[in-house]
């Protein structure tokens, strides 16, 4: 793992040496400048601003709840808070965020995801939170480590976690009852091919399990599949993985289960067509909870992601989004900033979030307990993110235009027929060209 050797600041050298012990998230980059520089902003007799903007696409159908908990921040805090729609998706945000670069219109606290945060620091468009944090005695303590350090790299995390998710496996329990399955989810990919033929026998006429398409995080889910098998989208800047038999076995798996017809690849969102119905099963973020739950007509069954071949335990993706400080916010502004997104992410506004969306408590301490007894499906993310979450790879989330190569090639293979291998060895190479033009460069 790649170490920083900046002695720019005494600062950026205990970091790099405290963070070092609790583990690294990623290599250590060179951004554009503001970014790395923005760790000497001096913000000594500095006061917070009075307003700030905060640039949102309301994950999880979230408005209300935010627009109540800016509320209460204004209440606390004097600071007026005005929230943007900057967006329908983590995308959109990303695109309008990068495109503001060039003018005054650039937000204060942006949402970052798991895709978009890395590019924003290359661009050196957000800031290193720890001096601001420190200036306003911020602690950061009680955050679920394994989400916190997804923002973590030479020694400085860019931001805190917020919307933040994993896949999770939901099914319906009318349909399993009716073809006299166990109420749980298959434990393994070879059973969910069990599954898939069962219900079709029991007279279950939907198809048996919903992939998304590749708009809707196709490569994300489908992490849980190529990490069953042994294979993945790269191990950590080396692409060869991806084109290797075990990642070929994985999406040939997939494809045998849509020509076997027991799987399809969906329209749009797949937690519309199993809401309504017509998909027995499907693999979707914890964040499509509560939606899912309101719009079904039967009973919602939650569980674990399915293992695979290889590996069965360490197979879940961690996801969602962050909020992260704009470096061209004043330092005024970035003081405003920080204490919203601590209070946007403390225990109890967690919770809150948490109970209002079904996105995962980012706070060890927050009070869940409630929601938990009156909604106990809320609980399976939280249990499987503690035994089977796994850090993404790198080709997905640190490549900008990877997650798209990846999602496209995997759409492809499920859809299209061909040779798999062919297509992989051609994402490989597409991978490696993106991080040969926008990343290599930047990394020491």
């Amino acid at each position: 793992m790649l170490r920083s050797k900046s002695t720019r600041s005494i600062l950026a050298i205990l970091l790099s040496v405290v963070l070092g012990l609790t583990g690294c998230g990623g290599p250590v980059i060179t951004g554009s400048g503001e970014g790395d520089t923005a760790l000497d902003i001096d913000y000594d007799g500095v006061q917070p601003a009075s307003d700030i903007a905060f640039w949102s696409n309301h994950p999880g159908g979230s408005i209300d709840t935010e627009r109540a908990l800016i509320a209460d921040f204004e209440k606390q805090t004097g600071i007026r808070v005005t929230l943007v729609t900057a967006g329908a998706n983590y995308e959109e945000v990303s695109q309008k965020f990068q495109a503001a670069q060039t003018s005054r219109s650039v937000g204060d606290v942006v949402v970052v995801s798991d895709v978009t945060w890395f590019p924003a620091h290359l661009n050196g468009s957000i800031i290193p939170l720890e001096p601001v944090l420190a200036d306003r005695g911020i602690d950061t303590a009680g955050y679920r480590q394994a989400l916190y350090d997804d923002y973590l790299y030479g020694g400085k995390h860019y931001a805190l976690p917020y919307s933040r998710s994993t896949p999770i496996f939901y099914y319906n329990k009318d349909h399993y009852r009716r073809a006299g399955l166990p109420d749980r989810p298959p434990v393994t990919w070879d059973e969910a091919a069990d599954y898939g033929r069962r219900l079709k026998e029991g007279g279950i006429t939907v198809p048996a399990f919903g992939f998304p398409p590749q708009d809707q995080y196709l490569g994300w889910t489908a992490s849980n599949l190529v990490w069953g098998f042994g294979g993945g989208w790269s191990d950590e800047w080396d692409m060869t993985i991806v084109a290797d038999s075990r990642t070929r076995d994985a999406l040939d798996f997939a494809r045998s289960a849509v020509d076997a017809g027991w799987a399809t690849v969906t329209s749009g969102d797949p937690t519309t067509p199993f809401a309504a119905g017509a998909v027995s099963q499907v693999i979707a973020s914890t964040g499509s909870l509560t939606s899912i739950l309101a719009a079904s007509r039967f009973e919602v069954g939650v569980g674990f992601l399915p293992g695979g071949p290889v590996e069965r335990t360490k197979v879940v993706p961690t996801g969602g989004a962050g909020l992260a400080i704009a470096a061209k916010s004043p330092p005024e502004k970035q003081l405003a900033a920080a204490l919203f997104i601590a209070f946007m992410t403390n225990a109890r506004n967690t919770a809150t979030f948490s109970a209002a969306t079904g996105y995962l408590p980012v706070q060890t301490a927050a009070d869940m307990a409630d929601v938990y007894a009156k909604t106990p499906q809320f609980k399976t993310a939280v249990d499987q993110l503690a035994t089977k979450a796994r850090s993404q790879d790198y080709a997905r989330v640190f490549l900008p235009g990877g997650d798209r190569a990846i999602s496209g090639t995997v759409q492809q293979i499920l859809t299209s027929g061909g040779d798999s291998g062919a297509a992989l060895d051609r994402l490989r190479d597409e991978l490696e060209k993106l991080y040969r033009r926008d990343v290599a460069n930047r990394l020491r």
